[in-house]
């Protein structure tokens, strides 16, 4: 005989609006179940920033199984955004690894049901060191609940799985609580996108804020450049060996006076003018773009753009070229 669960038979194949039906209705129970967290930012929320905000630690986030994977999430979270923190697992912790917690620390210990056995069996050493315990649960009776500094209501009416086992809003909601802990000590903190762009180098958004025009360069003999004196020809012959479709025309102090593209060889070319005999001075563009080398190379990029060029040349102080760089050294910085 076959089982029906929610109007539906075990084993009955799902048509396409049954398997929407079901995705929504999941989506749905789940806001309400975060939208219910609005009314718990209160005092004690407040209280728990401030406790992180004083740690001279770190804060350590613990949790057994699904608590266990949204812990590990909170802390990378808090650990990128200004506040030092990293998890420890609950069961690994009695057994050795509550030596990672210091006296400086905080705790917060993650646990639907309040009871979890190995987060209790450690409370008592977190409460010897006299480190502060922040709890996450559903029960606010529990004895994590009890046993806690301050306590965080993250409950909810019911799980999004139909069978009511899996954790699925419970999970949602303790994550989301984490990003609120998260970004109010953040704000708290005074911290900027260059602080996080410092804990994430690697990262797109690190390239973005951190790379600046002379980490990307071409410096010293790479640099395409010619004199006032020089030919229209020797110009291209410099472009050719450099290979930046582009020169800078400078003066005897290496001081910019123009540059010369391939788009402007292109308007040369309409013009029916002479590229053997042709002086570089009279073809090339004057006054044009550059950047200071401590430039943020992200700048230039949105230069470039605005200004439909594909290359620039790097100047100091006194307008004197340093560096040379075009739209293909930004794309291989991760710019683009």
């Amino acid at each position: 005989m076959h089982q029906v669960k929610h109007g539906i038979r075990k084993g009955t194949h799902l048509n396409r609006a049954q398997i929407k039906k079901l995705g929504l209705a999941v989506i749905e129970t789940e806001l309400a179940a975060v939208s219910s967290l609005k009314a718990r930012i209160h005092d004690d929320f407040a209280t728990a920033c401030e406790i992180m905000l004083g740690c001279q630690g770190r804060v350590v986030v613990t949790g057994m199984g699904k608590s266990g994977h949204i812990g590990g999430k909170i802390a990378a979270t808090l650990a990128s955004t200004g506040t030092p923190a990293f998890f420890v697992h609950p069961g690994e912790a009695s057994h050795g690894d509550l030596g990672m917690i210091t006296s400086k620390d905080v705790v917060l210990a993650l646990s639907n049901s309040g009871e979890t056995h190995e987060i209790l069996t450690i409370v008592p050493l977190i409460k010897r060191l006299g480190v502060p315990l922040i709890a996450m649960t559903g029960r606010p009776h529990s004895t994590l609940a009890r046993e806690a500094n301050i306590h965080l209501d993250v409950s909810v009416e019911k799980e999004a799985c139909p069978l009511g086992l899996a954790p699925t809003s419970s999970t949602t909601v303790a994550l989301v609580m984490g990003d609120a802990l998260a970004v109010a000590l953040l704000d708290s903190r005074g911290f900027t996108e260059t602080d996080f762009a410092l804990s994430h180098p690697g990262g797109s958004l690190g390239r973005r804020l951190l790379l600046r025009v002379t980490d990307i360069m071409h410096t010293g003999d790479t640099i395409p450049k010619v004199s006032t004196q020089a030919s229209l020809r020797d110009a291209l012959v410099e472009m050719t060996r450099k290979n930046l479709g582009m020169t800078a025309i400078v003066d005897a102090n290496d001081t910019v006076l123009g540059i010369y593209t391939d788009g402007d060889l292109r308007r040369t070319l309409d013009k029916n003018i002479d590229i053997h005999s042709a002086k570089i001075i009279d073809v090339m563009t004057p006054h044009c773009k550059t950047a200071r080398a401590s430039l943020l190379a992200a700048e230039v990029l949105k230069i470039m753009q605005d200004n439909k060029i594909n290359a620039m040349l790097a100047v100091d102080e006194n307008n004197k070229l340093v560096g040379s760089l075009n739209m293909h050294d930004l794309l291989r910085a991760g710019l683009v």
